[in-house]
């Protein structure tokens, strides 16, 4: 037998040694719903705010680990994505929320108060 024989036969038998139903030509179970998607990228984040500014529609969170971005723990300024999330926190609050970069500006799509 060939090289080529040897490798069609393994790859054969391995294919009739999965269980029945385990071949699928529905590509669906390869690609989670875009809402799942979404979820598992962002997960919530710890933090602290250390200041709301209104006017610029911006806030500076001291964070832990944002693991969706591949950031390490630190204070930064963020945008936010509705200036009304700013309405719910203000300086001092402990909070979890999610960040995204978006049109390359890191910026919070999601917070609450930390429970």
């Amino acid at each position: 037998m060939n090289r080529t024989a040897l490798i069609l036969a393994a790859t054969l038998v391995s294919l009739t040694a999965l269980p029945l139903g385990a071949q699928t030509t529905d590509h669906s179970a390869h690609h989670p719903e875009p809402a799942k998607v979404a979820q598992a990228a962002a997960p919530m984040t710890d933090g602290e705010v250390r200041k709301v500014d209104m006017e610029t529609k911006k806030i500076t969170i001291r964070h832990g680990a944002i693991e969706n971005l591949g950031m390490p723990p630190m204070t930064m300024v963020f945008q936010v994505k509705d200036p009304a999330l700013l309405d719910k926190v203000k300086t001092g609050d402990k909070v979890k929320f999610v960040a995204e970069k978006t049109g390359g500006a890191y910026t919070v799509t999601q917070i609450e108060p930390a429970k």
